[in-house]
């Protein structure tokens, strides 16, 4: 997949471009469905496919929630979008320039002049360009008059679950990384770099590694069956630890994962968390001989939850996909 980081980096309109516009945060199986739509289109007309996105996320820009945290980094959603098997991403940089742009310049000057469209996929309810003039029905009339097909896809849903970023959102916020799975299709994982700690687990009999990560949005506090991946190599079952440790008091978050049957130095390394289930919620133990015992609980549980769990992740989707 070729990134283009700004509109003036396409020199040359594209060949047929296939084009779909959004946010895509978490990359849900909704939107998945939308890239394989823009991918068998492209295919159909000999063309390629083109996902716009914008960065920074314009409500962190506009300002418009206070406590708005996207589900993946930007770069999370770079490697989804890859393995979805998207040929062309163009993230806008959103800042109140691009925000003053009106729909109808957005289309004639960007969507047609630079990109070249031929086809336009959206959601049912997705609008764009200043005070969101840019709906379906300006679409389909700008279409009609520039040359360009405008399809809208209608909510995509499962079993009566509506595909949204909000629900995963909400999910994952409450801690439940086990239902979040039927909406992104893969384990809500969590990845950073291994830093020092207060040492508190290796004195109880159980060595954590912590996390410092620069994910905006994580589960619930409390415990967590995971599968941990070591700079992107091997894989170990664990047990997660995501709160402010009450029984000692800390006072500030932290991600602490205790990876089992591994026998090394962690500290600088890259580590990603695949939360598999939710053991319980943290708890606050009159003394550490408790908490001790606690672990160990917490410890044989995820063991037998993870046993034959295999994780599943952004790498599988090209193939799945597959034209």
């Amino acid at each position: 997949m070729r990134i283009f980081r700004s509109v003036e980096e396409i020199t040359e309109k594209l060949p047929n471009a296939v084009v779909t516009i959004g946010n895509f945060d978490g990359v849900h199986l909704g939107h998945r469905e939308i890239f394989r739509r823009v991918k068998r289109e492209a295919a159909a007309l000999g063309g390629v496919s083109l996902v716009i996105t914008f960065v920074p996320h314009p409500i962190k820009m506009l300002g418009l929630k206070k406590d708005f945290r996207l589900i993946n980094t930007y770069a999370e959603k770079e490697l989804l979008l890859e393995a979805s098997g998207i040929d062309f991403l163009l993230t806008i940089p959103f800042n109140e320039e691009f925000a003053a742009i009106s729909a109808e310049r957005f289309v004639r000057e960007i969507l047609v002049g630079r990109i070249g469209v031929r086809r336009l996929i959206i959601g049912y309810d997705y609008a764009f360009g200043k005070n969101r003039q840019g709906d379906v029905a300006m679409l389909r009339r700008m279409g009609d008059e520039l040359g360009f097909a405008v399809e809208v896809l209608e909510p995509i849903a499962a079993g009566g679950l509506v595909y949204s970023s909000t629900a995963v959102r909400r999910m994952i916020a409450e801690g439940d990384v086990r239902g979040v799975v039927q909406l992104i299709g893969r384990h809500f994982s969590v990845g950073g770099t291994v830093v020092h700690g207060r040492q508190r687990g290796k004195g109880l009999g159980f060595p954590t590694a912590n996390l410092q990560t620069d994910k905006e949005l994580i589960p619930k506090p409390g415990v967590y069956a995971v599968k941990v991946k070591v700079d992107d190599d091997a894989t170990y079952d664990g047990a997660c630890n995501i709160g402010d440790n009450p029984t000692f008091g800390n006072g500030s978050l932290s991600i602490e994962v205790f990876i089992f049957d591994f026998d090394g130095n962690l500290y600088g390394r890259e580590v990603r968390i695949y939360f598999v289930d939710r053991i319980r919620d943290e708890m606050t133990f009159p003394n550490p001989q408790l908490l001790q015992e606690a672990i160990g609980r917490d410890v044989a549980r995820c063991r037998e939850l993870l046993r034959d769990v295999s994780i599943i992740e952004y790498r599988e989707y090209l193939a799945e996909d597959d034209l």
